[in-house]
């Protein structure tokens, strides 16, 4: 007789981490409040509990998977699940699916995780409750490590980037880190296709006055699941670093070159 496997997760704060077992079927309500949208490539092995656990956040959820560039039976286990599956045959590139998933989602809340992570439903709620109540951008309070010998460059540019936006209160919290959760309303204002660059989307939604807070801490740090092999060239640091800058250009487009920072009155022109 074979025995259902159980998974256990490592609280980083301390502690055991409720188990997550099986892989029960969902059903997405048909005037779902919560969207919960999940990028997947290849993530068969964890999904099942992403998928049950991101059913529990509300009573009338739905959930969407962007199964995209999938050589595995992503799509096929999300069905049987009862997801809602949106599939491509290659790979759409970093945060597209979100975007994707976002322009098909019904809800008033979208909730976006990763297929990777198995995040426990009581974690992910504080995320829908915070735009429930009227928030706009609902984001992870985890900046990333900084008591470290050599700070990452995209730790850095999450701080650079809230420091120019006038938001320093943020550290280093940016709409690049999962779970996090926006209003339709924020949405709408940011346009759908500008999500496939969060630090951009994250930029317009502090610069046209939404309300953005950090809501809750997940470390996704610790939970995140490496792809890169040992010797392969790390593509994904100057993506995400190139978005930032992306997102601060924007920022000096709108503010001028010192991005509304003082110059304290320099006569500039005596040094010519």
């Amino acid at each position: 007789m074979n025995k259902r496997k159980v998974r256990s997760r490592v609280n980083p704060r301390g502690g055991k981490r409720k188990k997550l077992t099986g892989a029960a079927v969902i059903t997405c309500h048909p005037e779902p409040v919560v969207s919960v949208i999940i990028p997947v490539m290849n993530e068969v092995r964890t999904l099942a509990g992403v998928i049950r656990e991101s059913s529990r956040v509300h009573p009338k959820t739905e959930v969407i998977v962007v199964a995209n560039g999938c050589r595995d039976d992503s799509a096929e286990l999300a069905r049987k699940l009862g997801a809602k599956v949106l599939e491509f045959e290659e790979p759409l590139g970093h945060d597209v699916p979100r975007a994707v998933g976002a322009k098909a989602a019904q809800g008033n809340v979208l909730l976006f995780v990763d297929g990777d992570m198995a995040v426990r439903a009581d974690e992910l709620k504080p995320f829908v409750s915070e735009i429930l109540e009227g928030g706009d951008l609902a984001l992870n309070d985890y900046s990333g490590p900084v008591k470290t010998g050599s700070i990452h460059p995209v730790v850095s540019s999450k701080y650079m980037l809230n420091s120019l936006l006038g938001r320093p209160d943020l550290n280093g919290v940016s709409l690049t880190a999962v779970p996090h959760a926006l209003s339709r309303k924020a949405v709408s204002k940011i346009g759908f296709d500008t999500l496939s660059n969060p630090p951009v989307a994250y930029a317009a939604a502090i610069l046209d006055g939404l309300r953005v807070r950090a809501v809750h801490y997940v470390n996704v740090g610790s939970r995140n699941r490496r792809r890169r092999r040992s010797g392969q060239k790390d593509l994904l640091t100057p993506l995400v670093a190139g978005d930032h800058m992306e997102a601060a250009c924007r920022i000096l487009e709108l503010r001028g070159p010192r991005g509304g920072f003082s110059d304290l009155g320099r006569l500039r022109e005596r040094a010519r």
